[in-house]
């Protein structure tokens, strides 16, 4: 997650620096729980592939609690509850009741349909200290999106409720082609209802290659929605009314937040840089994890075809730290072993490799160069690549890759 409101905050009072963890990170990572699968809609994105019907195997309350002591126990600070629709979980209060008790900040990812007058007081008295809520675009896109008409209306009173309620409570979105032309007018709903926060996630994106990225269409998008996030995050930090503008899912929004400094504020890259080096982009598997509906625990919330262990059979913290694994002893080395145009990049000490499940889903590699890149050569310093390095299938079997000696790939990510 790039924490956008941060760094342009740190840019405008060189007393502001964004917070981060230790230098060894926290103890635990912030975990993203799928409490439940079934949901009220069918969304054309969804990653979890959920639907109004239930699903077997799901952990019961007390096994969610024993979970959470060992969570608790292990450091994790964060718990975002999510789905499915987790509204539609009956337990869904006693849970969250029971981590705010706990001391975890907890926060509820929903689509915001089920968000109603009825609901709004037991939602309020959890103390949730965040509700994020799914908007896809305008009425007719996000309808669309969401295949169900009046969806956009239903979620917008879900956000006004909670505001009024003084839930902090943000707009996620998740940038594709088809509602990237919706962004301009989301922004400006987001000042008009004031709302607090706004989230863009990038779709994990795997189709494209890696020539012409700046006429790529999905890259040109890609950069028109990254300058309208920072212009406008900029603009609300000037005029003294800051909103909080958040990023996921592609690590190179913080490099090419230094290109974007560069080029309108005088001295801002050599401010930035250091800063987001510190953050180091990609987290997945050491300070991001997930949790899903059948207690199966993955890297993050993309990895769902790639199973570290359940929570039935084996405490969370022993499965979290278990680098036998060869795709978590990958992802918890710094630098990470990373492959072709990713392994040259001048900028890895910011971005991190950016999102290896991309790469896994395009080329069987998790170590590949990222698809996702929106970035040209240049402008990442890749200046002696005359041809792409092989990708070779990767295997889970053992600690090696097929192809390809554990020496080259240690040189790769050196």
């Amino acid at each position: 997650m790039f924490r956008v409101t941060r760094y342009l905050q740190a840019l405008s009072d060189p007393d502001a620096r964004p917070r981060h963890s230790s230098a060894n990170g926290p103890a635990g990572p912030v975990v993203i729980w799928n409490l439940v699968r079934r949901c009220n809609l069918t969304c054309r994105h969804c990653y979890a592939t959920s639907a109004d019907k239930d699903f077997p195997g799901e952990l019961s309350t007390d096994e969610v609690f024993a979970v959470m002591d060992d969570l608790r126990q292990y450091g994790v600070p964060v718990l975002i509850l999510s789905g499915g629709e987790p509204l539609m979980r009956p337990d869904i209060f006693a849970i969250s009741q029971r981590a705010k008790a706990m001391g975890f900040y907890v926060g509820l990812s929903s689509n915001g349909t089920l968000i109603d007058e009825r609901n709004i007081e037991d939602i309020a008295a959890v103390g949730y200290d965040y509700v994020g809520i799914s908007l896809d675009g305008m009425r007719a896109t996000h309808d669309r999106f969401r295949r169900l008409e009046g969806a956009f209306d239903a979620a917008l009173r879900g956000i006004r409720l909670c505001r009024d309620a003084g839930i902090k409570v943000g707009m996620r979105y998740t940038l594709t082609r088809d509602n990237a032309r919706d962004l301009p007018d989301l922004l400006r709903l987001m000042d008009a209802e004031g709302i607090d926060k706004f989230y863009l996630s990038h779709l994990n994106y795997a189709g494209r290659g890696n020539k012409n990225r700046m006429d790529d269409a999905h890259h040109r998008m890609t950069r028109a929605a990254m300058d309208l996030i920072f212009d406008t995050c900029w603009n609300h930090i000037v005029s003294g009314r800051p909103r909080e503008f958040v990023t996921g899912n592609n690590d190179a929004d913080g490099v090419y937040l230094l290109h974007w400094a560069r080029q309108r504020i005088p001295g801002g890259e050599q401010r930035l840089r250091p800063l987001l080096e510190r953050w180091g982009g990609n987290a997945s598997g050491v300070n991001i994890a997930n949790i899903d509906n059948l207690g199966h625990v993955h890297p993050d919330t993309m990895w769902w075809d790639y199973d570290l262990g359940s929570v039935r059979e084996r405490p969370f913290s022993k499965i979290w730290e278990d680098t036998r694994d060869p795709l978590m002893a990958g992802l918890k080395r710094s630098p990470r072993p990373l492959l072709g145009r990713c392994a040259a990049c001048a900028e890895r000490a910011i971005c991190g490799g950016n999102s290896r499940t991309r790469a896994w889903q395009l080329t069987g590699n998790p170590w590949a160069e990222d698809p996702g890149c929106y970035l040209t050569d240049a402008e990442i310093g890749v200046t002696d690549l005359p041809e792409r390095i092989p990708v070779t299938p990767w295997t889970r079997a053992g600690e090696s890759f097929k192809g390809v000696s554990v020496s080259c790939v240690d040189s790769a990510g050196s």
